[in-house]
């Protein structure tokens, strides 16, 4: 008789951990959701600022800066071969 004793205290056991973490997370998953409206309803994020010229956005030297990223890219994967 004293296992099914043991046994049963085990179960109990087992279930008020398993309900305390899921009550745990359950509040845990509340509360971080209405923070987030909260924080987005009086911290808004700031509107985009608009392009200053319609033309290319890219940098002048987008070119330069392509021909050297093609270049590593070659050259690493004519190192790395399988």
């Amino acid at each position: 008789m004293q296992d099914m004793q043991l046994l049963n205290e085990g179960f109990a056991l087992m279930g008020l951990g398993m309900g305390f973490v899921f009550v745990f997370l359950t509040v845990l998953v509340i509360v971080t959701t209405l923070m987030s409206k909260v924080i987005g309803r009086f911290f808004p994020e700031p509107a985009p600022a608009a392009p200053s010229r319609p033309g290319r956005a890219a940098p002048a030297g987008d070119d330069e800066l392509m021909a050297v990223i093609s270049a590593a890219v070659h050259r690493y994967r004519q190192r790395h071969r399988r």
